[in-house]
């Protein structure tokens, strides 16, 4: 009996340990690091983090074992700006928090902040999951403030998503937003330039974390405001602006010139390659969608599909990727951008390193290497390619299930029961 009860513990312990050790055996292996690309190589997860990364196809004992030969193995992709986790299903979702409208806390918008909002039980969470994105930022869509608030980072997990509160402020100079702001980009930047100065001065009477109390405060944002955009004016925090137009954009490298300590991103950016220069030397990185084409409006009358290509060659940070329910397809757009002059290799890091090193994350996220977050997908070939798809997603080193609204859905209505009507049946 007591042989008995030694075998069953020292299984359960066996068990233990696989549950945590992986090894991911044999794949083509981008790591996104110093170690580059090894086209057979094995990835060994221990609790949780890179373990080491080992060439060909032997991995230790202790370790489940995942069979990745003449497959490829990836970090996980990150989506650059989404509104994952605050938004659902159009017309039946109910509360949507990614859209705000006045409220006497704000006056510009600042103090908004998107944490308190996610919903780790979103549908279109898994979707995007099972297409090998781990993690996202996520923040406002739609304001009627100059300021979207303060968005965050969350990893694409089931539960306890939030990885990052405050994790970057937004904001939009297009046309749109000119509309909100007084009807012209003329009221606009004043207020813009106004708002970061209240900013500025506030934090330099910052004392616990808040303004000093008995100091009277009469600026254009409210304290919440100012207090929300202490990181942000000292550059802790990016700035994400959403921009197209060729003007709009020098305009914001200029705001560069006056508050040299922004942390500023642009978004969108369709016409970022005709001051692609400029903004390689104000290291300002951008973040867009590379499918943009033909001008769609007077703000992108110089879109092109070579945009990323083009501010690739010039130097510039370049990540891919500004969709909610549609974010899984940003592989195909980076393979889009590859077709038009993009290199394989950045357009890898725009979807994952880029993003990572955009919002403070490159120690944990965007690459494989020792020591690093365990956010692996093995794909069933190249990720760019839309025929491929992946086959295994580990976030925080444990495998995720396959399975979303849409995979039941499919399996529910390819079992279709003749006895009774499908309302009735249950999985």
């Amino acid at each position: 009996m007591k042989r008995l009860t030694t075998l069953l513990t020292l299984l359960t312990l066996s068990t233990s340990v696989l549950a945590n050790q992986f090894a991911i055996v044999g794949g083509k292996v981008h790591t996104l690091s110093g170690q580059g690309t090894l086209d057979e190589a094995t990835v060994l997860i221990k609790d949780g983090v890179i373990e080491s990364i080992i060439s060909g196809s032997d991995a230790p004992r202790g370790y489940e074992r995942i069979d990745a030969q003449g497959k490829v193995v990836t970090p996980g992709f990150i989506g650059a700006y989404t509104a994952l986790g605050l938004v659902e299903v159009g017309f039946s979702a109910g509360q949507v928090d990614a859209s705000t409208t006045e409220h006497p806390v704000t006056t510009i918008g600042a103090a908004i902040d998107v944490s308190y909002g996610i919903n780790a039980d979103s549908t279109l969470i898994p979707i995007t999951r099972m297409e090998g994105f781990t993690s996202a930022a996520t923040g406002i869509e739609s304001s009627e403030y100059l300021f979207k608030g303060q968005g965050a980072f969350i990893q694409l997990t089931d539960d306890e998503p939030l990885l990052k509160p405050r994790a970057f402020m937004a904001l939009s100079v297009n046309n749109s937003s000119a509309s909100d702001a007084g009807g012209t980009r003329g009221t606009l930047w004043v207020a813009l330039k106004q708002i970061l100065s209240e900013a500025k001065f506030a934090a330099d009477f910052r004392t616990s974390n808040s303004l000093i109390p008995t100091q009277h405060w009469h600026g254009v944002s409210t304290r919440t405001d100012a207090q929300a955009l202490y990181d942000v004016i000292r550059g802790n925090s990016p700035l994400l602006i959403k921009a197209d137009r060729k003007a709009d954009i020098l305009n914001i490298i200029g705001l560069k010139s006056e508050f040299p300590k922004l942390n500023i991103v642009i978004v969108s950016a369709s016409d970022a390659w005709r001051v692609a220069d400029k903004l390689a030397a104000a290291q300002i990185p951008v973040i867009l969608n590379p499918e943009y084409n033909l001008p769609g409006a007077f703000d992108t009358l110089g879109a092109t599909l070579a945009n990323a290509g083009r501010l690739e060659k010039a130097g510039v940070k370049v990540a891919i990727g500004i969709e909610t329910h549609n974010i899984r397809l940003a592989t195909q757009h980076a393979g889009n951008a590859v077709a038009n002059g993009m290199s394989y290799d950045a357009a890898l890091a725009a979807l994952s390193r880029n993003v990572a090193e955009i919002y403070g994350m490159q120690d944990t996220l965007g690459s494989l290497a020792k020591g690093m977050r365990a956010d692996v997908v093995v794909w069933s070939g190249d990720p760019l390619e839309v025929a491929e798809a992946a086959e295994h997603v580990f976030i925080g080193g444990q495998p995720t299930k396959m399975e979303s609204r849409q995979t039941l859905l499919r399996d529910r209505y390819l079992k279709l029961q003749q006895d009774k009507p499908m309302g009735y049946i249950r999985p």
